[in-house]
Parts: C-alpha cells; sequence; structure tokens
C-alpha cells in the first residue's frame, strides 16, 4: 500500500473517529462511521485509478520521446554517410581534374616547342627563297607552323577547362567538408537523448 493511500485512511479514520464521539446515539455513530470508510475507501481506489493513469501516460510519453529521437539519430547517420560518399566522389573528380590540367600543361608545353621549331625552321627557308625555284620547302614549312599553332591553341583551351574543373571540384569538396562537419556536430546532440521518466 503506498503512502498517499495510508494518509487518506488514516485522515478518513481520523474524521470517523471524531464523528462517533459527536454523535449521541450508538446506531448513528455506526452509521456515521460506515459511511466515512465507504467514502475513504472510493477516494483511495480514485486515488490508484489516477496514479495508474498518470503512469501509464508518463510511460507513453517517455517511449514516444525515446523514438522520436532514435529516429533523428538514424537519420543523423544516413546523412552522414550521404556526406561521406558525395566527399569521396568530389576528391575523385578533384583528383582527375588535377590529372588532366597536368597532361593538358605537358601538351602546351610540346605544343610551344613544336611552334618555336616551326618558326626556326620557317627563317630558315625564308632566307634561302632566293636560290630556291619553286618555294615547296617554304609552303610545307608554313603549312606545319600553322599545323602547330592550331595545335597549341587546342592545347590551350583544354588546359583552362582543365583548371576551370580542378577549381570547381575544389569548391565542391570544401563545401562537402563544411557540410559534414555541421552534420557531425549535429550528430553529437542526439547522442545523449533519453527520456525523463519518472513513475509516481
Amino acid at each position: 500500500m503506498k503512502t498517499r493511500e495510508i494518509i487518506l485512511i488514516l485522515i478518513a479514520a481520523a474524521f470517523g473517529g471524531v464523528a462517533i464521539v459527536t454523535w449521541s446515539g450508538e446506531e448513528a455513530a455506526n452509521e456515521r462511521a460506515a459511511k466515512i470508510s465507504k467514502e475513504a475507501n472510493e477516494a483511495r481506489l480514485k486515488s490508484a485509478a489516477d496514479i495508474k493513469a498518470l503512469n501509464e501516460k508518463a510511460a507513453k510519453d517517455a517511449a514516444a520521446a525515446k523514438k522520436s529521437a532514435d529516429d533523428a539519430a538514424a537519420a543523423s547517420v544516413a546523412k552522414l554517410a550521404e556526406g561521406d560518399a558525395a566527399k569521396k566522389k568530389v576528391e575523385a573528380e578533384l583528383a582527375k581534374a588535377k590529372e588532366d590540367a597536368a597532361k593538358a600543361a605537358v601538351k602546351s608545353a610540346e605544343l610551344e616547342k613544336a611552334k618555336a621549331d616551326a618558326n626556326t625552321r620557317v627563317n630558315e627557308l625564308t632566307a634561302e627563297l632566293a636560290r630556291l625555284r619553286d618555294g615547296s620547302e617554304l609552303k610545307e614549312a608554313i603549312a606545319k607552323q600553322k599545323k602547330a599553332e592550331a595545335d597549341l591553341e587546342a592545347a590551350s583551351t583544354a588546359l583552362r577547362e582543365a583548371n576551370a574543373a580542378a577549381a570547381k571540384a575544389a569548391a565542391r569538396l570544401a563545401e562537402v567538408e563544411e557540410e559534414n562537419r555541421r552534420l557531425r556536430e549535429q550528430s553529437k546532440g542526439t547522442d545523449n537523448v533519453s527520456p525523463n521518466y519518472r513513475a509516481l
């Protein structure tokens, strides 16, 4: 029997004792005592029912709070996994962009040398033009020079595109890392969630 119930019974008994003393007839005193005892019993039963209802509601609220916290933690873990996958993808794209940029830079240097060599050859052929009868060698050198210039322009374009792709991938990587950091900080707040439940 709980403390609250004992107190109610003692109060009822005290009221009953006072009533019995104040009534002049024994029968009236007994009736009064019976009535008080019945009221005390009904109050005890009602109190027990109220306590049970409060305990059940508290348990239900605690279960709902725990489920909500668990769901939030699971969602946070899933979001972190997605962020890690996105980071790996961006890192791979950045590595490829850097590799392409390096290849484009090498190709550009090779074409610059080819252009310089073609210019040298054109100058040599121009100096000898006076003693050449048809100038076919000069035409061939000029054609090579034009081709080298076109190849160099294409390589320069590829290098600019590769550098732009590398810069874009680096920016995306920074965004993904910042998002992952924020998600990890948020997930720390869900680890210590515990329902504040205490039965009455």
